[in-house]
């Protein structure tokens, strides 16, 4: 905590249109972008094990049952078999998670690698049917919490909800 980490790959903003990615789901199974449909979340985190980052995921999982046209993603390095695990372990049904260990391509793309740990920051990316990026937060610091209020408003948005 506090110090600062070198991120790999671009800023992506709002507007940009959001890159490609190679990651896998928890049958190792690959997914990309085109694999995504509509209105989709991706909540980047570090490594679910740590407090912060259950936290972030438990807040989508409890936002999906009552956003169900909205595709919500959490993604990390963490091994497809971790990710099953933790989500066995907490009931974790309404997300979708993806892991970037193989390549590291989603990092990459949109600019959340940690070069020094090959781990993924804090990350929100809100992306509509078109493709385009509609909110993207980078939390700078990886013991906060991102905005889920400001994200889950554009998803709502989005959804005409």
């Amino acid at each position: 905590m506090g110090n600062p980490q070198t991120l790999v790959g671009p800023e992506i903003k709002v507007g940009d249109t959001a890159p490609d990615f190679q990651l896998v789901d928890n049958t190792l199974k690959p997914v990309t972008l085109a694999d995504t449909k509509g209105v989709r979340v991706f909540s980047v985190v570090p490594s679910l094990d740590t407090p912060v980052c259950d936290a972030q995921t438990r807040r989508f999982n409890e936002e999906a049952c009552k956003l169900p046209n909205v595709e919500m993603y959490t993604i990390s390095m963490d091994l497809p078999f971790a990710q099953k695990r933790w989500c066995g372990a907490y009931g974790i049904e309404n997300i979708k998670m993806l892991s970037d260990h193989r390549s590291a391509s989603f990092g990459e793309n949109y600019g959340t690698l940690i070069k020094d740990v090959r781990l993924e920051c804090r990350a929100i990316f809100v992306v509509d049917q078109d493709n385009k990026v509609q909110h993207a937060e980078y939390v700078n610091e990886v013991a906060n919490h991102p905005d889920y209020d400001g994200a889950l408003a554009t998803v709502r948005k989005l959804a005409g909800v």
